[in-house]
């Protein structure tokens, strides 16, 4: 890509991107925000069609970019996604490491804890799946999990065997504060933390969740359980809110998709971790005067059979 277009890049997730939680508010960003294209089907077309060459053109950046980042072996990745059921976490993950080479990425999801699992700390699973120098490691959902959903249900605290003691008022701040030094420890050692909130409207998921109950195909992907989980909804929304104003940080930025456009979120998501591996000016490893007098006697052996 070049330079103007990495500045667009930049410059079209800009607005998403929180670096300093005190003054964040949820309800300051827009979840039907299409930034500088058309929203409306009539209207969108030609608009539509430019934002799918963009990713398309961002995705094979990454691509390429990747194989440097392997090569040079030096730093690390890692993508962090957290969104309500139904915002496009999966697809968007899908369309935006469609190019990458399979070697260099590493995609974890995080569900339900299990019985081994709850017998550690809190953040053992994560710092098990981190991805090591030159690899783009993705969280689908993550350690986020412990100030959302167990927040939103503090009964869940009970399955984690805490002693009664360190089960105080003061757990939560103490968990963002685990956190931030989580993420400030990661990107001291050379991993990139981005982390992607999908921000759904409450209405657009309900339309995406009786798209599931009307389509025999989408049944799979229907629990009841998220309507459960809907009827938390406000909760939630204060949760995440709390969640990214405690640990936004410019070394461990959030990014507040849109996300009732998937067409858009992709784009987003592509174009954050486009600027994001554009900074870090990437190279292969460069090769010394020993090594090239190396390379060139294994080429005139070669050339002499």
């Amino acid at each position: 890509m070049k330079d103007e277009e990495l500045a667009r890049a930049a410059e079209l997730v800009r607005p998403y991107r929180v670096t300093r939680g005190e003054h964040f508010r949820l309800r300051d960003f827009d979840p039907h925000d299409t930034g500088p294209f058309a929203e409306d089907e009539g209207d969108a077309a030609s608009d539509r069609t430019r934002a799918k060459r963009l990713l398309a053109d961002g995705v094979k950046w990454l691509a390429e970019q990747q194989d440097v980042l392997y090569a040079q072996d030096r730093w690390s990745v890692l993508l962090v996604f957290q969104a309500l059921d139904a915002a496009g976490k999966d697809g968007t993950i899908k369309h935006v490491a469609s190019g990458i080479n399979p070697q260099g990425v590493n995609v974890t999801s995080f569900k339900q804890p299990s019985a081994e699992e709850l017998d550690h700390d809190w953040m053992w699973r994560s710092w098990r799946a981190l991805p090591p120098r030159g690899h783009i490691g993705i969280f689908n959902r993550s350690y986020y999990e412990e100030v959302l959903v167990v927040k939103v249900h503090p009964e869940l605290l009970a399955h984690q065997k805490l002693p009664p003691e360190v089960c105080g008022d003061d757990l939560w701040q103490r968990r963002y504060r685990d956190i931030r030094n989580f993420e400030r420890y990661l990107a001291d050692n050379g991993t990139v933390v981005l982390k992607f909130f999908l921000h759904l409207s409450k209405d657009e998921q309900k339309r995406r969740f009786l798209s599931r109950l009307d389509e025999p195909e989408k049944h799979w992907k229907f629990s009841a359980g998220d309507v459960r989980e809907r009827r938390h909804w406000d909760a939630y929304q204060q949760a995440y809110e709390d969640a990214i104003r405690e640990t936004a940080a410019e070394h461990a930025p959030w990014y507040v998709v849109p996300a009732d456009h998937k067409w858009y979120t992709r784009l987003v998501v592509a174009s954050a971790v486009v600027d994001a591996i554009a900074r870090l000016k990437l190279h292969y490893p460069r090769v010394g005067e020993n090594e090239r007098e190396g390379l060139a006697a294994a080429r005139a052996e070669l050339e002499r059979e």
